[in-house]
């Protein structure tokens, strides 16, 4: 897919698993297992989805998954699954290594968004990125260094305190424009600071949800994850985006969803719903 000056392209990082109750929150599980069937601990599995956006002698990440530096015991937990998704070899698909990374989005620092931002190597913690600049919000930076007891097993500081000891980190306010074409919106209804990438031109415009929809089922505007920390913020947050994206055809894009990575949305007598699915690279 091609938006503006921009080659966009889908990059497979893992797969994982969180509890199905807490990705729907009030939802019943007799609902939501429907099209998110449960293992036996009750976890559903979802993608670790990110974005690259190539073009303007540029290489854009947006997120970059879990990472690699979670113990066994950790990754039993989360299900963790980089077999036969994993950010190098995704890469490796565009003739890209993740030294050729020039820019790193991140939507914020919770650690299966930004956990693939360090690796470590004899003990140390480095960059993934090393020759990127990392983007987030100051304000969920600054929200990540002394979270809440909600979201304290989130933030993990390996994730990104790196950054900003390397002098890779840029801390932005706000609205604000990366590149031409390329900004973001702001949300604060999962966490502090969330930051939803939009590419655009004249006739096409895309965006990355992140959290705020992380897959499809959480288009209706009730499912909401038991992670968020202002349901009715985020329902709101949510009404607007996706009250946008039907009058502007926007194309949706899920970090999430297993199956579906980006949609157009339309509105009925039931809600928003998906109005076709919309592929960034070409399917054999």
């Amino acid at each position: 897919m091609n938006i503006g000056r921009y080659e966009l392209h889908q990059i497979e990082t893992g797969r994982f698993g969180l509890d199905g109750g807490a990705m729907f929150g009030i939802v019943p599980k007799t609902i939501w297992s429907k099209l998110n069937p449960s293992d036996d601990k009750n976890r559903i599995d979802l993608a670790l989805r990110a974005l690259l956006i190539m073009g303007n002698k540029r290489n854009i990440l947006v997120d970059n998954g879990i990472g690699t530096k979670f113990s066994e015991k950790y990754k039993k937990i989360y299900k963790i699954d980089h077999s036969k998704y994993n950010l190098d070899s995704s890469l490796k698909k565009f003739n890209l290594e993740t030294k050729d990374i020039t820019d790193a989005i991140l939507t914020h620092l919770h650690f299966d968004h930004a956990g693939g931002s360090t690796y470590k190597e004899d003990g140390e913690l480095k960059l993934t990125f090393p020759n990127a600049t990392y983007y987030v919000q100051k304000a969920n930076y600054d929200w990540a260094l002394t979270p809440n007891e909600k979201e304290q097993g989130s933030y993990l500081k390996e994730n990104f305190v790196p950054i900003l000891e390397k002098g890779k980190l840029q801390l932005v306010e706000g609205k604000f424009e990366i590149m031409p074409h390329i900004d973001v919106i702001i949300s604060n209804g999962h966490t502090t600071g969330l930051q939803l990438v939009k590419i655009s031109d004249e006739k096409n415009t895309l965006v990355y949800c992140a959290d705020l929809i992380p897959t499809t089922s959480h288009i209706k505007i009730p499912y909401i994850m038991g992670y968020d920390i202002d349901p009715l913020k985020i329902m709101q947050e949510k009404k607007e985006l996706l009250s946008t994206a039907c009058s502007d055809s926007w194309i949706l894009f899920f970090e999430h969803d297993v199956i579906t990575e980006a949609v157009k949305v339309k509105k009925t007598e039931k809600g928003f719903e998906v109005r076709e699915k919309v592929f960034l690279d070409s399917r054999i």
